[in-house]
């Protein structure tokens, strides 16, 4: 049995590495008592596979994971019980079955949507936003290779000020195994410091097209 777990890693999770991350996972379904399905091998594995990794730092609503399992459950059972057991950090939101045959959730990921809320005012925001958005291209190097941003942002857009007065901002970037763009990259190019910065990834995208068609009006 394959079931995709949809769930929030939050402030008490921020500086939880992916590893960490994953261990916790580990922990938490051995805590639930459901029969993980192994991979085969020298040093077999438990079969979790977390959609992206979210650098430290981040919090998010919109995390996925995929569990396989070596017997069959009714999933409110699953979703129930891994409510009880969760440690802090990590909320349950939804789960739902996967036919085992599909692929992995990496293969499947085509971008990340984020919120940014800003600590401090940006002067000029909107401004520097449609500045970034008119150019053609955005050369950046990561890792000694050179890279174009600009054709990993997707879209980008301010928001209305939040409840505390704070600057928005909300940006959808490609994220895939080859090509992922990275917000704090988008932060830089605004000329804002990353540390003067919340972010929290809003949801990962496994169909662009229907997230699109679907994602519901920010002012709604």
């Amino acid at each position: 049995m394959r079931v995709r777990i949809f769930f929030s890693k939050t402030e008490k999770m921020r500086y939880t590495s992916h590893l960490d991350l994953y261990r916790a996972w580990e922990r938490l379904l051995r805590r639930a008592n459901l029969p993980l399905s192994y991979t085969q091998g020298i040093k077999p594995h438990p079969r979790i596979n977390l959609a992206s990794a979210l650098p430290l730092g981040f919090t998010s609503i919109g995390e996925l994971v995929d569990i396989h399992l070596n017997d069959n459950f009714p999933i409110e059972y699953i979703f129930s019980t891994l409510q009880k057991t969760s440690p802090p950090g990590i909320v349950i939101n939804s789960i739902v079955e996967i036919d085992a045959k599909d692929p992995k959730l990496q293969s499947q990921l085509e971008a990340s949507v984020y919120l940014v809320t800003f600590k401090y005012f940006v002067p000029d925001l909107e401004e520097k936003i449609q500045m970034l958005l008119n150019v053609n291209s955005t050369p950046r190097i990561r890792r000694g290779k050179s890279y174009d941003l600009k054709t990993l942002l997707l879209c980008l857009k301010t928001l209305p000020f939040n409840e505390h007065g704070q600057q928005q901002i909300k940006m959808t970037l490609q994220t895939k195994e080859a090509a992922t763009g990275r917000p704090e990259e988008v932060i830089d190019e605004l000329g804002v410091i990353v540390e003067n910065c919340l972010i929290e990834r809003v949801s990962l995208i496994l169909d662009i097209n229907t997230e699109y068609e679907t994602e519901p009006d920010d002012n709604d």
